[in-house]
């Protein structure tokens, strides 16, 4: 188990641990953070030990060649994805220095937004193999957010909107939808195969008072669920921890026809 502590999350506005469809994103072995602007703050301090060009699929919003960078952690070997790298081996970095400019990798899909991807290894396994990250822990407590599941249009993208609700109550402060009291949920639901809960937890969780899935430790289970808004179908709830406000929750689905403004309600079926 590695930490990412406190001093490192503070230099982005959001962070995911599950709201990923890669094996990399499974049991919470990778954490995706989000920075302001188009500059990758490093989250780690270290020696660049290697940058590799690599392959990513071919999306019409996106580029075709993401970046790998190592990073000697002094105890794990860090691994940064999506990001053009303005690094190279044997620099030495800070926990904040930029590594380079984000990249809209074609590995992402349309409505997630530009950020730096970080796994560890430790220092006898290979760097280069997707899998077998550790898992990994943040340093900071997470505030549960109740929601009702309404909301209205903050913004809207092609394939996803964004709601005013639920608020932030504390800006600056890590703060994620409640799945039940003392409970964050974190991941796609339902339309990724499985979620986190933050911290670790063992039961049912719910989205706007309807049980979605099941806590098994750090990991969930969807059920058998779909979400509907204002009755049209959705993907699901792209889930994450914030500190930047307002929060708002994020509706996926490519095609929609909600606009800014819209009054929106989340209802939950059985699939």
């Amino acid at each position: 188990m590695v930490t990412v502590p406190a001093s490192a999350l503070a230099h982005f506005r959001r962070f995911s641990l599950y709201n990923s469809p890669y094996a990399a994103h499974d049991h919470g072995c990778a954490i995706d953070c989000y920075p302001e602007g188009d500059h990758a703050p490093s989250p780690v301090a270290g020696e660049v030990l290697d940058t590799r060009t690599v392959g990513a699929p071919s999306r019409s919003y996106a580029v075709d060649e993401d970046h790998l960078i190592l990073i000697d952690t002094g105890e794990h070997v860090a691994r940064i994805l999506h990001v053009d790298p303005a690094v190279g081996p044997d620099d030495q970095i800070a926990v904040g220095d930029s590594l380079g400019e984000l990249v809209r990798s074609g590995f992402f899909a349309p409505w997630v937004d530009n950020h730096v991807h970080l796994g560890f290894r430790n220092p006898d396994a290979d760097p280069y193999r997707a899998a077998g990250s550790l898992p990994i822990e943040v340093g900071v407590d997470v505030r549960p957010l109740d929601w009702d599941g309404t909301g209205r249009v903050r913004t809207a993208g092609e394939t996803y909107v964004g709601l005013d609700e639920p608020r932030h109550p504390n800006p600056g402060t890590w703060a994620g939808l409640a799945g039940r009291p003392g409970v964050v949920l974190d991941g796609g639901c339902p339309h990724y195969d499985g979620g986190g809960a933050l911290p670790r937890a063992d039961g049912p969780v719910s989205v706007a008072g309807a049980r979605v899935g099941v806590a098994t430790g750090r990991d969930v289970t969807w059920n058998g669920v779909s979400l509907r808004a204002n009755g049209r179908p959705i993907d699901g709830l792209s889930l994450f921890v914030a500190r930047d406000a307002p929060f708002g929750v994020k509706l996926v689905r490519p095609g929609h026809d909600f606009a800014v403004g819209d009054r929106i309600a989340i209802t939950v079926e059985r699939a």
